[in-house]
């Protein structure tokens, strides 16, 4: 039954009846993917009036939620079956370690046989000792653990295709001396043969590959070795050979003449076995250098080397391993206070980290982003570390090797600020304001450099103050609880006012547009800083006839902060200042740019969104027509 729409939401009648039609099975042997395919090609199912008929509603929200809001249709012994991959968000805390294995296919020489063998496949999962994990498989949502799975057996089929799939769920510490053992056994359909049937074969894989990483996600051709109970009963033993195709090829062998009937003492089946598997885990990765990073206290030696390979790992890794990695790298910055040797790469993982998050494809991770930092994050030190990596890349900003990474480092401010604020909220909390001079200090020698950065006229360094214009704003409302919020203001007046003439007019002022979008304008004495500077501005531009539109809608915020009603304070003076700084100049502006100007069309449309562009919409209504 096709239940998108109802996903969707496209239908959420909860009373409409659905029916879902009996599918004929022709054979007992025919195989389930086999029945799927004919389903899905048929037009219509000749079901003879043989089904089901239910009632379907969508619950909205996680399992949690919908417990609590739907008590009477989900409880504690309701199954839950989660998803065989990952949600679109992994919110810190989430931790999961599920292996999904599947039978896939297999063909068996009929041997001795008149006819093809009725085989039935045994799963089981053991440590590197021999000894089996119990109650470690699980066959469906919401069933016990068991401690070995048996397939479906197909009569007398030389070629079973069974995609029956399990789940897997061992603790994380035991997933690395642990693997999967197949047994191949020909059962009987008569009870006293049945009873003598003894496995025929073995097959196995190992769950952790040599470099430390998980089993490869995708399809396993499996070697499978004749039975002998004497040799193949021992784990250690059989751990030492070769588990695929692909590795006995490695090893010097080759799946066709005469080495592939034996490897040592070991006799090699002409029959073949196919598993598939799907590693959905938080704590193991399948990238060995997103693994680097995560166990790099086994070998510091390495530890520069991983945390560069570690900007080169495909992004869906990382955020899935996203609250471990940063866990990692803040470790590291801690673990190494009183050096600075790993300070700029771990500064730098940290930009990749961000910038990946961006990006359209993860931008959901932000929310998972934001709790790490709210709940998870605890390095009371990061402030200093950071705040010092970063000055070093403003001071040096000139230099062709910094120049790009300062511009990467530049677009994830916000979140390079958020770490640092709350890292220096945790620091307090420990020490009651310890070392707070120091800080504040820090933040203006940042501030300093970024301006003297701001006022160089080297084109090479245009890209990053492009880029310091549109993203320092960001910043206000996080160092807002740290830093005082009227020498905040200052420091962003001697930003603007260091934008050499002429260059960046467009990035200024929509620089200054999200300024008086953020919390400081909202402040009264805040606002008596800032205003000046900016009426100083637009008064500048739009005498100069530059970026009329940008400075309208600049203007038009400033406005509608001050014609608010509440959170905003006193704002007569601040109007008055406006009128008397601006009033002329717009009305100047208004009246040279005459009648058919895209802008005034624009800008007296929006006029009846009150008060949008309101100082150009009153100057329009009051001139002479």
């Amino acid at each position: 039954m096709d239940v998108t729409d109802i996903i969707t939401g496209t239908v959420d009648d909860e009373d409409k009846q659905h029916f879902i039609p009996f599918q004929p099975v022709a054979g007992e042997n025919d195989f389930l993917q086999t029945v799927i395919n004919k389903v899905i090609a048929a037009k219509e199912v000749n079901h003879k009036g043989q089904g089901l008929w239910v009632t379907m509603k969508l619950l909205l929200g996680d399992v949690h939620q919908i417990r609590k809001d739907f008590p009477h249709l989900v409880d504690r012994t309701t199954a839950v079956a989660r998803k065989m991959g990952f949600p679109e968000i992994i919110m810190p805390g989430d931790v999961r370690n599920d292996i999904y294995v599947t039978l896939m296919l297999g063909e068996f020489d009929k041997g001795n046989k008149t006819t093809s063998k009725n085989v039935e496949v045994t799963m089981m999962v053991y440590d590197e000792e021999g000894k089996r994990l119990e109650n470690v498989i699980f066959p469906g949502a919401g069933d016990d653990g068991i401690s070995e799975y048996k397939s479906v057996i197909y009569y007398q089929v030389k070629q079973p295709r069974w995609f029956e799939t399990v789940k897997v769920a061992i603790p994380i510490e035991d997933v690395n001396r642990s693997h999967l053992r197949f047994t191949f056994r020909h059962r009987s359909s008569q009870d006293s043969k049945d009873k003598s049937e003894k496995v025929f074969a073995m097959a196995f894989v190992k769950l952790m590959r040599y470099d430390g990483t998980t089993l490869r996600d995708g399809e396993h051709d499996l070697i499978v070795y004749k039975w002998d109970a004497k040799k193949l009963e021992d784990a250690s033993i059989y751990l030492n050979l070769p588990a695929t195709k692909p590795m006995l090829e490695e090893k010097g062998y080759t799946m066709t003449g005469k080495n592939m009937h034996s490897l040592g003492n070991f006799a090699i089946s002409k029959d073949s076995f196919q598993i598939s598997t799907l590693v959905c885990s938080t704590k193991l990765t399948q990238n060995v250098d997103l693994l680097g990073l995560l166990k790099w206290r086994s070998n510091t030696n390495l530890l520069q080397q991983n945390l560069r390979q570690l900007m080169k790992v495909d992004g869906e890794e990382v955020v899935k391993f996203l609250q471990d990695t940063l866990d990692a790298l803040f470790n590291i910055m801690m673990e190494n206070s009183d050096s600075d040797t790993f300070d700029t790469l771990v500064f730098d993982s940290l930009v990749f980290i961000i910038g990946l998050i961006a990006d359209r494809k993860f931008q959901h991770f932000n929310p998972v982003l934001e709790t790490y930092i709210r709940k998870h994050f605890s390095a009371t030190l990061a402030y200093t570390k950071l705040t010092t990596v970063l000055k070093n890349y403003v001071d040096n900003s000139e230099k062709p090797n910094v120049t790009d990474q300062l511009f990467k480092a530049m677009k994830s401010l916000e979140y390079v600020f958020k770490f640092i604020v709350r890292s220096r909220i945790l620091f307090n909390q420990l020490y009651e304001d310890k070392g707070e001079s120091d800080f504040m200090d820090s933040l203006r020698q940042l501030f300093r450099s970024i301006n003297d950065m701001m006022s160089s006229t080297s084109d090479q360094t245009v890209i990053v103050k492009g880029a310091a214009l549109k993203y320092l704003p960001t910043i206000v409302n996080d160092v807002k609880l740290v830093f005082d919020p009227k020498e905040l203001s200052k420091l962003f007046t001697d930003f603007i006012h260091n934008v050499p003439p002429g260059r960046l007019v467009r990035q200024k002022l929509y620089c200054l547009i999200e300024i008086v979008h953020s919390d400081l304008f909202t402040q009264h004495d805040c606002r008596d800083i800032l205003l000046p500077m900016m009426t100083e501005q637009l008064k500048h531009h739009l005498e100069n006839r530059e970026e009329l539109e940008a400075c309208c809608h600049l203007l038009s915020n400033i406005l509608e902060v001050l014609y608010r009603k509440d959170g905003v304070g006193l704002t007569q003076r601040h109007v008055q200042i406006i009128m008397e700084k601006l009033l002329r100049t717009v009305n100047r502006t208004v009246i040279s740019m005459g009648r058919d100007s895209e802008i005034i069309i624009a800008e007296y449309q929006h006029s009846y969104n009150f008060p949008q562009s309101a100082c150009v919409s009153w100057c329009f209504q009051h001139w002479p027509m």
